[in-house]
């Protein structure tokens, strides 16, 4: 029988895969025999992680900040040294920043948008023609943009640019898929809810009062986000073309 959900012999790319959600999809997507590739600005803890996931399979590391044109090159050029071909790119490195209104600063702003909107467009833009080559019809290339439910609605909490720029992603995803599909490159987006992670600070130290507020009544673990991720990645995720799933135990349909 067929194993819709195999990824076994695929190449990936994931961004901000040292830690947290990034970390989360990297190790399923190792022990199924994916040939990933992690990156992420802080080189000490990329290679750890690459290390530490190695042991399921093969995972390698490579550092490179994200946020500026001239660092997404460096990325897509040492990547191209390594593998002439692409399955899945995973889009998940992001910054969040908090402030009051009146104190929201332009730092603030900048950091959040060009790591979270502007890096994503131009990484995809220059890993396409990796991802063309390993695309058809019958075998899709995959783009998988991490946006959150804080681009769907509303928080509570003063993150103007990080609530604007996942918005922002999920319009992307829209705009880039009806491009791209002509590439037989499907893209589509995750919004997560509440992870405990070191973007989620507060929910990975309050876990208890924050699964009061969420209709499943917990946090989601790494199976949840991974097991997106592995949908969307294969077979079974074929016919998903420019869609947001979110995964969050229910927050937005309660909202």
């Amino acid at each position: 029988m067929t194993d819709m959900f195999d990824l076994s012999g695929k190449v990936a790319v994931i961004t901000g895969g040292s830690r947290g959600i990034g970390r989360m999809i990297a190790e399923e997507f190792v022990r199924r025999g994916v040939r990933t590739y992690i990156t992420a600005r802080k080189a000490d803890a990329c290679q750890a992680t690459a290390a530490e996931l190695a042991k399921f399979g093969e995972c390698f590391a490579l550092p490179h900040d994200l946020s500026t044109l001239d660092g997404v090159g460096a990325f897509v050029s040492e990547f191209a040294e390594r593998e002439k071909e692409l399955d899945i790119l995973i889009n998940n490195a992001g910054a969040a920043w908090g402030a009051k209104f009146d104190e929201f600063p332009e730092s603030g702003w900048d950091k959040v948008m060009d790591i979270n909107l502007k890096s994503l467009f131009f990484l995809t833009q220059q890993l396409a023609p990796l991802l063309r080559e390993r695309s058809s019809a019958d075998k899709p290339g995959k783009v998988i943009n991490i946006a959150s439910i804080d681009g769907i609605r509303n928080t509570e909490m003063e993150t103007y640019s990080y609530a604007a720029s996942k918005a922002g992603v999920i319009h992307l995803t829209r705009l880039m898929a009806k491009r791209l599909i002509k590439d037989h490159i499907n893209v589509n987006a995750i919004a997560p809810g509440a992870f405990a992670s070191d973007m989620n600070i507060f929910a990975r130290d309050n876990p208890d009062q924050v699964a009061k507020h969420i209709p499943a009544q917990r946090l989601g673990n790494p199976d949840d986000m991974a097991g997106a991720a592995v949908y969307m990645s294969s077979r079974a995720g074929d016919y998903l073309v420019g869609i947001t799933l979110t995964v969050d135990g229910g927050v937005t349909c309660a909202s």
